[in-house]
């Protein structure tokens, strides 16, 4: 039987990629966004020509009642995770005294709370089965904190310490936690920047250049089956910036 893995913030960007290449490994793959429909579903589309079974669901994963309607509908199918990639993520650049509570509160449940939410409701499949893998999706700024993104740094620092603290309590059960903190990958999210800002950026990148999507989801794949005893980790994929 495939091994089943779930991909929140799946219909754009680095889930999609990520999406791309676990159907083309042969998993069953569980895709996931919040208002993409459509992009979702043309995803699906495509992940069924490698032959596997896919199940989009439309779902706000910083909402804990859809995360548990979500976990439903895959309990339902027979396409409970084995692998999860926290990918769901969403960015609020400006002065951190212009920002509302609705901006703050909105960043730290897409790309905070999130995690905790989907996380629940899979760690009792998972010690049912007899382990599992997490792959939570950071940032570099998570690591050192960045200028007018004071929320999204927090929420990724937040993802980190998670990360950190959940792999110590579930290493005695074979389940593998640990993150990627990328840096500039060239997604919809970085598309605010000008020419002039985006040259800027990649000049002070030592590797000369973003990363690329697939690039990013050949990094996910290789830490969601690195060796069991790795765990608690946060991988740093920057270029060599930080």
């Amino acid at each position: 039987m495939n091994s089943t893995v779930l991909i929140t913030g799946s219909s754009c960007g680095i889930g999609r990629e990520t999406a791309k290449l676990f159907a083309a490994k042969g998993f069953n793959t569980v895709i996931n966004c919040h208002r993409s429909a459509a992009a979702l579903s043309e995803l699906a589309k495509e992940l069924e020509a490698y032959g596997v079974r896919v199940l989009p669901i439309v779902r706000d994963v910083s909402d804990p009642d859809s995360v548990a309607e979500m976990f439903e509908i895959m309990s339902e199918k027979n396409m409970l995770p084995d692998v999860i990639i926290n990918n769901a993520g969403i960015s609020h650049i400006g002065l951190l005294q212009d920002m509302s509570f609705e901006e703050w509160n909105g960043v730290i449940g897409t790309n905070l709370s999130s995690v905790f939410n989907v996380c629940k409701c899979a760690i009792p499949h998972m010690l049912a089965a007899g382990g599992g893998r997490i792959v939570n999706i950071s940032s570099m700024w998570g690591n050192t904190g960045a200028s007018c993104e004071v929320a999204y740094s927090a929420s990724k620092g937040g993802v980190n310490a998670f990360t950190k603290a959940l792999a110590k309590e579930l290493a005695p059960s074979r389940i593998q936690v640990n993150a990627v903190a990328f840096g500039a990958v060239d997604t919809r999210m970085n598309s605010f920047l000008s020419k002039e800002e985006l040259d800027a950026l990649i000049d002070e990148i030592p590797s000369g250049r973003l990363c690329t999507a697939a690039e990013a989801a050949s990094i996910i794949y290789r830490l969601a089956f690195v060796s069991e005893y790795v765990t608690g980790q946060i991988f740093t994929a920057d270029g060599g910036l930080t």
